[in-house]
């Protein structure tokens, strides 16, 4: 079967023009802004501009000059975005917290919901005014915080609670390892350039003043909801997935069962995003139209009562970034239904992105953002197509035959409205794939072949368990509140009942999660690294694919051999060089010691006390930087190997040394003595904060060795021993600031001297 298509004229789909250039303009920002002056004054001068040349074309009766004037207008467009993203950028401004060294104190109001994690309260304050040298100042900015939750005095952080903070906060910190999230740049999208540790006795709540009240109400509203889950969904596994489902609230979920489901591509139903405000609006329009559809003006009074179902939603579960992308792009969807528009979708969801991107520039980085709409524009374009691939209805017509029983006849409607239900759900779950995938394998390095067999029985399962959620928020309060005036307390029995069958859908549709991931272990594709180069050939190809089954001609399936060649090619070069390539890293962990040596696709990971590295350890310090390389054998061993290394200790409380590939490398946890035996190394890294003299390290060492601090040293250590060590012309590097310590090796020589920052 094929996927027939029709082309997308430009002339008749504006919008999508008009956003691919707001686009450009907001990229171009991001690669080039820094260099840019103030652009707003050339976009206050570029619009009458426009607008004056659009009335002076409209009496000209030339192709001519409306095509130079529909480039000027993506020009001006382009411009806007860029502005916008300017605009949006606020450590550009001159009262920014990075103008400002040696903050005494700041006031700050809270802006985010706070994050509940097990030892601490995680919440982004935006400072109003700073005191530098005994003299307050206007300043704007915003600092990532955390509270420890069991000291003296600790409390919850609310969102409006303004607070006056002693301290200066440090900038957000740069990634210390080799492929580590950049937390740094994830907050920076959020216009969040700083962080701070900030105990009970170093804050004072002032005032309460929220910057936006509508969202004060919109949390507390949430959190009324989500006390009732508390009373009657009792399970705390249920409990968690029924405030991630139905809330949006994942803040009870354990890392277990989140990763359950990122293994069976079935994250999206902890998210209350498109799935559940669609949902929504689906079953309302349903009832509606079973009910009421013959009345006259029903299309817009239904339109106009489903988003202020759908907005009522939003408000309910705390005004999210997901759900609010969720309402706006249904809130365009329905109003292009009800003016009979919704031929032109393409258009529709343009204007949505279109002004979302303007009211914030960095959702363009955001990979919510980038998946929900890549999967409404792969849903829209391909679920019609491939659903056709398949008909149930002609299939059970084919079986139909006069002399039939009318039971035998009945059966096979139903079959085929079963079949046909199905198969939607099939058409829709492959093409949200198609054009989400190569971002699942940008970001996430996995790709979950069970992604069908998953969704299609969880998806309705949690589907029916969101709406008896629902149900159980809209009968709770008001029978709690009935039972108490009445002093009858057998009213409770109507939101216990529903609340049991709430938590065994939940539980029904997690523990088929878990039987799968569990039972199909190997389709889950993991460690697959993709440079942003090839996620964009990735992209390349599935245009040129789908081109190529729209118009069958044979050029652009000559262009999806040549795109198809070079990505190949890519990925040969890249592991090519991986082969190649062996380094030793020695990296950032807090508290810990921890010895990477890379050997091609190959990876030994050590930690030379005898602890292992925990799970959190190695997913979020060393696997990254393991998947980035292409490291396809990896080990974690505690403690020395010395059947497999060339390791060896210099008397019993000796320092350890380790050559490997002509690197050596010597391992001090305790007191060099005057007296020790030379052994001249490439690296000395200390540990447990071995106390040394510097010219013990030169006499035994050489005087040209490189001196690493590992992540076992404390900073008071580092902080007195760092300056007699430089003062003694040794090279000194500390992992816990400066990151870990990345030694590249050539053949069997060892690159001295250089460090490799990644």
């Amino acid at each position: 079967m094929s996927i027939r298509a029709t082309t997308i004229p430009w002339a008749t789909h504006p919008a999508v023009r008009l956003v691919l250039a707001l686009l450009a303009g907001i990229v171009f920002w991001f690669h080039w802004g820094a260099t840019l002056p103030e652009l707003l004054p050339w976009l206050l001068a570029a619009v009458p501009l426009y607008l004056a040349l659009h009335l002076w074309a409209g009496q000209r009766a030339g192709a001519g000059a409306t095509d130079a004037l529909g480039l000027l207008a993506l020009l001006v467009t382009a411009l806007a975005g860029t502005v916008a993203a300017q605009q949006a950028t606020e450590s550009r401004y001159a009262d920014h917290l990075y103008r400002w060294p040696n903050i005494e104190f700041y006031r700050a109001v809270v802006d985010d919901t706070p994050v509940i994690r097990p030892k601490t309260y995680a919440t982004t304050l935006r400072v109003s005014a700073v005191r530098v040298a005994g003299q307050w100042h206007s300043a704007r900015g915003g600092v990532r915080i955390s509270v420890p939750r069991y000291e003296a005095g600790a409390q919850e952080p609310r969102y409006g609670q303004v607070w006056l903070v002693r301290g200066s906060p440090a900038p957000a910190k740069a990634p210390l390892n080799p492929g580590e999230f950049d937390y740094r740049r994830y907050l920076s999208y959020h216009q969040i350039f700083h962080q701070q540790f900030v105990h009970p006795d170093q804050y004072r709540v002032l005032a309460f003043a929220p910057p936006n009240w509508l969202r004060h109400y919109s949390i507390g509203a949430a959190r009324q909801l989500d006390s009732v889950f508390r009373r009657y969904v009792r399970a705390p596994r249920e409990f968690a997935i029924a405030d991630a489902l139905v809330l949006g609230l994942k803040d009870d979920v354990d890392a277990e069962t989140k990763q359950a489901y990122a293994n069976t591509g079935t994250t999206h139903i902890m998210a209350v995003s498109g799935l559940q405000v669609g949902l929504l609006f689906t079953v309302l329009q349903l009832i509606l139209s079973r009910f009421f559809g013959h009345l006259r003006g029903f299309r817009y009074w239904s339109a106009a009562l489903g988003l202020l179902v759908i907005w009522a939603y939003a408000f309910l579960t705390g005004l999210s970034a997901s759900v609010l992308r969720a309402a706006v792009m249904f809130t365009f969807v329905a109003s292009a239904k009800a003016w009979e528009r919704q031929s032109n979708m393409y258009n529709t969801l343009a204007v949505a992105a279109f002004c979302l991107l303007l009211y914030d520039p960095y959702l363009v980085v955001d990979v919510g953002f980038q998946l929900s709409f890549l999967a409404v524009l792969s849903i829209v374009y391909l679920q019609p197509r491939i659903a056709r691939w398949f008909d149930a209805q002609e299939w059970a017509a084919r079986q139909r035959r006069p002399w039939q029983p009318r039971w035998r006849q009945q059966l096979l409607g139903r079959t085929a409205w079963a079949f046909d239900a199905v198969w939607q759900a099939v058409a829709l779950s492959l093409a949200a794939q198609v054009a989400t995938f190569p971002l699942g394998l940008f970001y996430f390095h996995q790709f979950p072949l069970n992604f069908l067999l998953s969704n299609l029985i969880a998806v309705p399962i949690s589907s029916v368990a969101l709406y008896v959620g629902l149900l159980l928020q809209a009968v709770a309060l008001p029978l709690e509140w009935l039972a108490a005036q009445l002093e009858w307390p057998g009213l409770l029995v109507v939101p216990r009942a529903v609340g049991w069958v709430f938590e065994k859908l939940i539980w029904c549709f997690n523990e088929y999660i878990l039987l799968v991931g569990n039972s199909l272990p190997g389709a889950l594709l993991q460690g697959i690294y993709l440079s942003p180069a090839q996620a964009w050939l990735l992209y390349l190809l599935i245009a040129l694919g789908l081109a190529f089954l729209a118009w069958r001609r044979l050029a652009w399936l000559g262009a999806v051999a040549a795109v198809g060649l070079v990505f190949v090619g890519s990925r040969v070069v890249a592991a090519r060089e991986i082969a190649a390539d062996r380094r030793l890293i020695i990296y950032s962990i807090p508290r810990r010691s921890a010895l990477g040596l890379h050997d091609g696709a190959a990876a030994l990971v050590l930690t030379p006390d005898s602890l292992p590295l925990n799970h959190t350890e190695q997913t979020y310090r060393v696997l990254p930087g393991l998947t980035a390389r292409g490291n396809r054998r990896v080990r974690y061993v505690a403690g020395w190997p010395a059947r497999e290394l060339a390791v060896r200790r210099l008397g019993a409380e000796g320092p350890v040394l380790l050559s490997w590939h002509g690197c050596r490398v010597a391992w001090v946890s305790n007191r060099l003595w005057a007296g020790q035996r030379p052994v001249p190394v490439d690296i000395v890294v200390l540990r447990r904060n071995a106390w040394v003299k510097p010219e013990h390290l030169r006499a035994t060492f050489g005087p040209r060795v490189q001196v690493v601090f590992d992540s076992s040293c404390r900073s008071w250590y580092v902080e007195k021993l760092g300056p007699p060590l430089r003062a003694a012309g040794l090279r000194v590097h500390d992992v816990t600031m400066q990151g870990a310590w990345v030694q590249p090796l050539t053949g069997e020589q060892a690159t001295r001297g250089s460090r490799a920052a990644e």
